[in-house]
């Protein structure tokens, strides 16, 4: 072979790979596009799940990016104040919830009194069922 028919052969070989690279470019161009799509139908046909699915990505973001120092500082008493709202919150909640079960007469002992009771006659029911059923069996024998 001679340099001239060599040139033509790479020359030849780069055409291929140039179309196979255009090719190549022009499916993901598209893909693209087409993921594009979709994602603006998904957001169409229901924005909360996209919200929420949005806020969930930033979460997680949020959370694997470390925290500077300046928002430590400026962030700190924001969140010990709602870390102390939270709480008192929830004590409340809890002397309330407490209060008012006190006040109908719910006690711990009462309820484990009421769940034994429910269990005794779920199990004495389960009971007569099965023998029901067997007495039937029984019968058509």
């Amino acid at each position: 072979m001679t340099d001239q028919d060599n040139n033509r052969a790479d020359n030849a070989s780069d055409g291929g790979v140039r179309q196979r690279a255009i090719e190549a470019y022009d499916e993901a161009r598209d893909s693209v596009a087409q993921a594009g799509r979709k994602a603006n139908d998904a957001i169409d046909e229901a924005p909360l799940i996209a919200l929420a699915g949005g806020l969930a990505v930033g979460a997680i973001l949020a959370a694997l990016l470390p925290r500077t120092e300046s928002e430590t500082r400026v962030l700190r008493p924001v969140g010990d104040k709602l870390t102390g709202t939270a709480k008192a919150a929830a004590a409340a909640a809890k002397d309330a919830g407490k209060s008012r079960l006190a006040e109908l007469g719910l006690t711990r002992e009462k309820g484990a009194e009421t769940l034994r009771s429910i269990f005794e006659d779920a199990s004495e029911a389960a009971k007569t069922s099965a023998q029901a059923a067997l007495s039937g069996a029984r019968e058509r024998e």
